[in-house]
């Protein structure tokens, strides 16, 4: 039974009545609540790219209860600095002085006694800080600290602190008295966190290039990407050791790793190894030449930068209130023309008509979308419907379309079967070329669609991958490239599920959707202080440092998954589809759609840090004293950046699970995403809108005619921003590939796929059907068999039975080939 208000694809709500239902003046109620104090979303100036400013990295590795550690920091190294340097400042060596300091600090490091380990390791984190009490201003801060770091690299002081960290890791003593306590804070991590802490700031340091670096620094930098890509002497990748420490913390074994800085480590670590975004367009045009395939039809970075964002679709709040205002008095308008509809103009035809097709049965969206997280976690969606108001103004669009249309070379062969059906009654199977017997125009047709033919890596790749499972033996064994991204992959194979459930998990109890319970991992157990805040600044301080810290796991997770799946893309598609299906396996689309199932703009513009207690600005100025007030001084940002680029991360990740695959296609559907998603069109950022705009896209041909008819804006707005493929029919659903009983074998095929590959090419044991054989007689005889000891006794009479009087079959030999 249909609930009230809902308005299903039958009947518009409240037609013919004075006012909505009860439920309905509840929802409306709140809506418009949330809406009087909000105002319309300006444009962001946002520009999206492999991470934030170098500053602004370095100050979301400290959570501000260890705020007090720097001044700890500070003491310990000039305790030791003062016994060796008297009356001497750091600044003030030359470089062979410090690096004979900081060989002496790691000799310290090799003690027995935890203590005095601790304090060597805190001296050196101070001089990775930037020596901050010998600075006046933070860009003195951020130089020395590069200049120190460069320097600990140089020194080994990275190999160090790498055999510390596996030392704390198999710390039993540690983990079980973190096990026992009831509440874990900041003091179960201290040496942990001071492990990473130096670990993270060389390698952010080292991996951010400044035109100002000298000849050493640039060689130093490659050589450190080598030693973290390629192991020696058989050692595993960094990343893995990270990987592992996710899931040891995920499994409840270690509950006081502290989690913000092994994601953030682990994050920047997969930047530096494998590269970041515009390294990754730079591998593709490569790998694109050295397949023999046509250069890339434009530099889609540069276009996402210069797109415009579009106004937002109306909202139901609004078309409630017109419809209230005009009913009586408004006459049944005719259908208008195609460039009525057009998103730049304010009169839509239909906003009027417009029914809660995109608001209807909330409790039936979180209720599917709980339903899918049993692996995770099952948690209470609290929705929150927005609705502020459209903005009035006209946008311009430069005129003709972003993007250069694509044809796959399936879309050539359908259009042509389609077409010899029609006027052949035939088919010629895959023949693109022949086209006797077909009309000129359809000649034409195919001429455009062969102009526009674009031929991925992906599917040069899946094409190999068929002719290596047909032809093993005479197309010998594969020549892989041993690269970091395939090295990596290799050594995260046999785990990858455990790693990206991990992962999930972890996203799962930082997403802001979701509720803290009993039974979640705790993810706060870096930032929590001992002793609980007593006063209510001191509370306001806390949940600020709570939610900035949920922040921030959210950006390293949506970062490095969507590195993560990019990589492995271009690598091998059916690493990538691996990847993929495992994230899908583990509820990845319903997480994602929990976490946009929010007031998405009160996210983007959510103002969770203390600007005067960020490094390295409380590191060089005097603190003020807390109030409420300073609490927000200095943050007149328009918006914050981690998380309006973990949305554009998470997007990009749906997308990529979800793209040509019809069943993940319908779980969006299933979920009912539309609304989710259209609600995040509210946000005037052209990269998060085309994302968006692409996931509504590929559900469109199943949502109906009806929420076509309400949504023509944005329709409209796909049409403008969203790549063409030429005879792909999103708009009215004769898609042929759009057969839902096809849906689960597809699935079933893939993995299939993905198994035949991981099996041929990493599974290398010596029993497999194609492993070398031994076919000289002498050689196979003289083998040394172990017999029982009375064989021998009854040797001859096995011999009369089992050989000379059976009888030879020569046709069995035709038989079984």
């Amino acid at each position: 039974m249909e609930e009230p208000g809902a308005g299903g694809a039958n009947g518009a709500p409240g037609k013919g009545k004075a006012q909505p239902p009860a439920k309905g003046r509840e929802l409306f109620r709140s809506q418009r609540k949330e809406s009087e104090g909000s105002v319309d979303c300006p444009n962001l100036e946002f520009e999206y790219g492999d991470s934030e400013i170098y500053a602004a990295e370095l100050s979301e590795l400290y959570s501000y209860t260890e705020e007090p550690e720097f001044a700890t920091n500070k003491k310990c190294f000039e305790e030791d600095f003062q016994t060796q340097a008297k009356d001497k400042q750091w600044s003030e060596l030359d470089v062979a002085q410090q690096k004979a300091y900081v060989m002496r600090l790691l000799d310290g490091l090799e003690v027995v006694n935890r203590e005095k380990r601790l304090k060597v390791a805190r001296a050196i984190l101070y001089l990775a800080q930037g020596v901050f009490g010998e600075c006046d201003t933070e860009a003195d801060v951020l130089r020395w600290s590069r200049h120190n770091n460069f320097l600990l690299y140089q020194m080994g002081t990275f190999t160090a602190f790498l055999e510390l960290l596996n030392m704390e890791m198999a710390n039993s003593q540690t983990s079980g008295s973190a096990l026992r306590k009831p509440a874990i804070s900041l003091a179960d991590s201290t040496e942990l966190r001071v492990l990473l802490s130096v670990m993270y700031l060389m390698v952010e340091a080292m991996r951010v290039e400044m035109e100002t670096d000298p000849p050493t620094w640039k060689a130093a930098r490659d050589t450190f990407r080598t030693e973290l890509s390629f192991p020696l002497h058989g050692e595993e990748p960094f990343a893995l050791l990270l990987f592992t420490m996710v899931t040891k913390f995920c499994s409840g074994h270690a509950p006081h790793f502290p989690m913000k800085k092994v994601l953030l480590l682990l994050w920047k670590v997969l930047v530096f190894t494998l590269g970041g975004f515009d390294a990754l367009q730079a591998m593709k045009v490569t790998k694109r030449q050295e397949l023999g395939l046509p250069p890339l039809p434009e530099d889609s970075i540069q276009i996402m930068r210069s797109m415009r964002a579009a106004s937002p679709p109306a909202y139901a709040i609004e078309l409630v209130e017109q419809q209230q205002q005009k009913r009586g008095h408004r006459s049944r308008r005719p259908l208008m023309k195609q460039d009525s509809l057009d998103i730049y103009n304010e009169r839509d035809p239909f906003k009027n008509d417009e029914v809660l097709v995109d608001e209807e049965e909330p409790d039936d969206i979180d209720n599917g979308i709980e339903g899918e997280l049993d692996l995770l976690e099952r948690d209470t969606v609290i929705q929150t419907v927005s609705a502020p108001r459209p903005p009035v103004e006209r946008v311009s669009f430069p005129k003709g379309l972003p993007w250069a249309p694509k044809v796959r070379q399936k879309d050539i062969e359908h259009f042509l079967e389609a077409s010899r059906n029609k006027f052949i009654g035939f088919t010629l199977g895959r023949d693109t070329d022949t086209l006797v017997g077909l009309p000129r125009p359809i000649h034409e047709s195919v001429k455009t669609l062969k102009q526009h033919k674009y031929v991925s890596i992906s599917e040069v790749q899946i094409r190999n991958e068929e002719e290596l499972e047909k032809c093993p033996m005479s197309l010998g064994e594969e020549d892989v490239q041993e690269t970091p991204c395939e090295i990596l992959y290799r050594v995260m194979l046999y785990n990858l599920p455990q790693y990206m459930i991990a992962l999930l998990k972890i996203l799962l109890a930082a997403a802001p959707t979701s509720k803290a319970k009993t039974d979640s991992i705790n993810i706060l157990a870096d930032v929590l202080p001992e002793e609980m805040p007593i006063t209510v600044l001191q509370s306001m301080k806390l949940g600020i440092d709570v939610n900035r810290h949920k922040e921030i796991i959210v950006k390293s997770i949506s970062a490095l998954l969507l590195l993560l799946l990019k990589h492995f893309k271009l690598n091998h598609i059916y690493q990538f589809e691996y990847v993929s299906q495992h994230l899908v396996f583990a509820n990845c689309i319903p997480l994602i759609l929990k976490f946009f199932n929010q007031n998405i703009m009160s996210y983007i513009t959510a103002k969770n840090s203390i600007s005067v207690l960020d490094y390295p600005s409380c590191t060089v100025h005097e603190l003020p004293e807390l109030n409420a007030e300073s609490l927000e001084v200095g943050d007149n940002n328009q918006f914050c950046w981690r998380n309006l680029f973990s949305c554009i991360n998470l997007l990009r990740i749906l997308n990529k699970l979800t793209k040509w695959k019809h069943s993940r296609t319908m779980m969006l559907v299933v979920f009912k995403s539309a609304p989710i998603l259209k609600r995040a069109l509210k946000v005037k950022q052209a990269m998060m809108q085309l994302y968006v705009l692409k996931l509504l896209k590929i559900q469109t041909k199943y949502l109906g005619r009806q929420w076509r008819k309400s949504n023509m804006k944005t329709m409209s707005a796909i049409y403008q921003k969203v790549r063409h493929r030429m005879n792909d029919d999103w708009a009215y659903g004769n898609d042929i590939d759009a057969r839902p009983w096809d849906f689960q074998a597809e699935e079933c095929t893939l993995r299939a796929n993905i198994e035949a590959f991981n099996s041929r090419r990493y599974d290398k044991s010596q029993d497999s059907e194609f492993a070398p054989v031994d076919n000289c007689l002498q050689s196979v005889l003289g083998q040394p068999l172990d017999l029982p000891e009375d064989f021998h006794y009854s040797y001859e009479l096995w011999l009369e039975r089992e050989v000379f009087s059976q009888p030879i079959r020569w046709e069995e030999l035709l038989r079984y080939p």
